[in-house]
């Protein structure tokens, strides 16, 4: 299981490195998307499977995808078809594809080699979840939905049009 998780690091560390260096935005979601899932796989491998599936849900799967959607709705212009095709060839896509790969063959071996490693352990419910989460740990969520909102309010007056 530590081969997995140096792995999955260095999945993870590579696509980061890459979403940095993209200068077209869907590109660098693409690879952040990527990283989010290899810090999944991270988490897994170090016996967190709740913190996996909620950081594939909710930040890969929700808000990866907002993001997305906005950039590619924002992307409207008469050079968006041309834009298109070049983001459509192969070599655009065999970096991704290539982490991909990597990422998805270590989940293989994690549930070939492991059969029943995330049945392990008690069942955490919802309930401690947010026992937990309001408990102890109150201060962080609220310091993460303070940055949260802050981030939103930027969004708002970065995407607005100015008036005259």
């Amino acid at each position: 299981m530590i081969v997995v998780f140096y792995i999955a690091s260095g999945v993870a560390i590579l696509s980061t490195f890459l979403v940095i260096l993209q200068s077209n935005a869907v590109h660098a979601l693409l690879y952040a998307i990527l990283s989010l899932l290899s810090v999944a796989i991270v988490f897994f491998s170090l016996g967190a499977p709740l913190v996996a599936a909620l950081e594939v849900i909710v930040y890969a799967g929700a808000i990866m995808v907002l993001f997305v959607f906005v950039v590619m709705v924002l992307n409207l212009g008469p050079g968006a078809e041309g834009q298109e095709r070049v983001w459509l060839q192969p070599r655009t896509w065999t970096g991704p594809v290539i982490l991909t790969l990597v990422l998805i063959g270590e989940l293989i071996y994690i549930f070939l080699a492991r059969p029943g490693l995330a049945l392990r352990g008690p069942a955490i419910g919802p309930q401690e979840v947010s026992l937990a989460l309001y408990g102890p740990y109150l201060l962080g969520v609220e310091l993460a939905s303070i940055l949260l909102l802050a981030g939103l309010v930027g969004a708002y007056h970065l995407g607005r049009e100015p008036s005259d």
